[in-house]
């Protein structure tokens, strides 16, 4: 009887042991997520000529962007910033200031763990015209 009483206690333990495991992995996904995407790295300002900003994605839909950024020296060409936009009221923003010198302030997200959320780690969360 007590061998028959160890398996049994055995499979209890064990598939307590696979519940918690995954929990735990789903728990800690889930609060990875939260930490990276609500908390930034870095923030700052870019000021350029906004080239593109688009809708990309096969199922998450994202809005991603491409800033000439302007330059002070004569004859360079000028550095691309990669941007991804996550609200909608910025998107329509930067679409009315389109072909006009803007600034735009950012939010580095690092380690973001899926293109779920954007492509790049760069969050434009404001625009402003500059010129």
């Amino acid at each position: 009887m007590d061998l028959e009483k160890a398996k049994v206690t055995s499979k209890k333990f064990l598939k307590r042991l696979a519940i918690g495991l995954v929990l735990f992995a789903v728990v800690g996904t889930g609060l990875y997520v939260f930490f990276t995407l609500h908390y930034t790295y870095s923030d700052g300002v870019r000021v350029g000529i906004v080239q593109k900003l688009s809708k990309k994605g096969w199922i998450c839909k994202t809005n991603e962007g491409d800033l000439a950024v302007v330059t002070t020296g004569m004859g360079q060409q000028a550095p691309s910033f990669q941007f991804t936009v996550r609200d909608d009221k910025v998107v329509e923003d930067i679409d009315a200031l389109s072909g006009h010198k803007v600034e735009l302030h950012y939010e580095e997200h690092r380690g973001i763990p899926s293109s779920c959320f954007g492509d790049t780690q760069y969050f434009v969360t404001s625009v402003k015209k500059t010129d």
